[in-house]
Formats: C-alpha cells, structure tokens, sequence
C-alpha cells in the first residue's frame, strides 16, 4: 500500500451514521447536481406524453376553483366579502403545494427502491427534489393568483386590502413545505413496513382540507371548533396568507409561532425515523 490511508486513496469515504438526528448537509450541497436532475426527472415524468405540458400548472387550480365556485354558489358558502374565485384560488394554491409535498415525499423509499440498491446518495435529497421541484410549480401558480388579484382589483372594484402581514409570505412557505417534507418522510418510514398508510395518504388528506380553512373562512366557524381546528398548523398559515393578500382571515402571531414549534417537533421525529429506516429499508421494502 505503500503507506498511503484509506484518506490518501480515496475522495469520499462513506460511514454508517452515527446518530438519528444528523443530517449531512455537507452531502446534500455536495450533491446538488443531483438534486437539480431528480427535480428535472419529475417534471419531465409528468408531463411526457401530455398535450398541454405545463399548461397543467395553471389548469389544474382553475378548474379546482371553478369547482369549489360552483359547490359554494349551491351551498352558500360565504367568503368574507371576497370575490368567491379569488377567496377560493388563495386556499387552494396554498393546500395544494402543503398537499403534494405530504403525499410525494411520503413515497420516497418505496418508489425509489431500486435507485437505493444501486448506487449511494444521501436519501434526503429525493424528498428535498420534491419540496424543490412542488415549489416552481407552486410559484407558476402564485403569480396567476397575484393576475387575478390584480383583475378583480382594478377591473371589477374588489375591496382588497393587502397589508404588511403579506411581507410574511416567505415564512409562511417555508412552514409549509417544511411540514409536508416532515409529514412526508415520517409517512414513507413508516410504509416500509406498513404498506397500508400509503392508501390512507391521499384520503387522509383530502379529509385533512375540509378540516382547514381552505374553501372556507376561519369565521364561519362556530367558537366552539375554532381553537380545535386552530391545532391543524396549517390553519393559521392559509388565514394568515388570506389576511395579509385580501385582507380578510385570521392573523396571530401567537399561532404562527404554534406552527413553528410544531414543525419543529415534527421534523425532529421525522429526521429520526428516516434515519433508522434508511440503513435498513433495504431488508423490509
């Protein structure tokens, strides 16, 4: 060997990890590169073979809020005054990148598995791709909800107050793809060895949005079931993104600081049940 060490011969070294709460960021930044192409992966596994492509970004919420429109007209849902569209379209970009994080990243081990066998990365990039790729998607989406924001504003004479509280929207994404990275990598965990959480996922979190103000506002709750429903952290962060863009909904800083603490506990369980899984998913999956 010529007294060279193993450090001498070779450029990366990989150890069994030591603790259930470390992270290698140092990896993740190392492997970037990847990351980038598992976000290009997922938008290219999509949307081939589709007519409209990326069209679907902006015609998946359209049609989901005429939908809500339509049932709302019907059961007179009401909207704090708000143009029933714009109410509905704020809710539901904001559920929907909450939702596809959740349920995308808790697939991570199970559709990955014969990426896993082969060759070594550090897992946490394929949900952190996820929470990547979700977001351009999400952003395509925001700026058609601030086009219609703008219509109703200078065309039709909507009352909308945009306020200060808005200037808090990059804490409130950051909430939210953290909670669906962190409920997300607890899921997939656990369906390694119970195979039934992943039917329960999509129905789970269809049921979880009628349970948050999404279609509908935190007033028109009776007092009785507002703090319950106030527990859902993202409760606080959809009034929260309504108050401070229409200037309707519920703001507290107090619930906001709620939601933080709970995604730090959440993410905490998470990180330890990825990290116990991920050395021997292999052996179960």
């Amino acid at each position: 060997m010529n007294g060279t060490t193993d450090k001498d011969e070779f450029d990366l070294i990989i150890k069994p990890r030591q603790s259930m709460l470390s992270i290698d960021f140092k990896g993740l930044w190392r492997y970037r590169d990847l990351l980038m192409l598992f976000v290009k992966r997922d938008f290219v596994a999509t949307y081939k073979q589709t007519v409209l492509g990326p069209l679907w970004f902006l015609i998946q919420p359209i049609l989901t809020t005429v939908t809500f429109y339509i049932i709302g007209s019907i059961a007179n849902i009401p909207t704090d005054g708000i143009p029933p569209v714009l109410f509905y379209m704020a809710g539901i970009i904001l559920w929907n990148y909450y939702a596809d994080c959740l349920t995308k990243t808790s697939e991570t081990f199970t559709a990955n598995a014969a990426i896993f066998g082969k060759v070594y990365f550090p897992r946490l990039i394929v949900p952190v791709s996820i929470v990547v790729s979700n977001f351009v998607r999400f952003s395509i989406q925001f700026v058609l909800f601030l086009a219609f924001w703008l219509y109703f504003y200078f065309f039709k004479g909507a009352v909308l107050h945009m306020n200060t509280v808005a200037l808090l929207f990059p804490v409130l994404l950051l909430l939210m793809a953290g909670h669906g990275l962190a409920m997300g990598i607890i899921i997939s965990s656990l369906t390694t060895k119970y195979r039934d959480l992943k039917f329960l996922v999509t129905f789970g979190v269809q049921l979880l949005m009628y349970a948050t103000p999404v279609i509908y506002p935190l007033s028109s709750v009776s007092d009785k079931y507002k703090g319950l429903m106030l527990l859902n952290p993202m409760a606080s962060i959809i009034e929260c993104f309504k108050y401070g863009f229409l200037g309707v909904g519920f703001f507290s800083p107090a619930y906001l600081l709620y939601s933080l603490i709970s995604l730090i506990l959440i993410l905490f369980i998470g990180v330890v049940l990825f990290n116990k899984i991920e050395k021997s998913f292999m052996d179960t999956i």
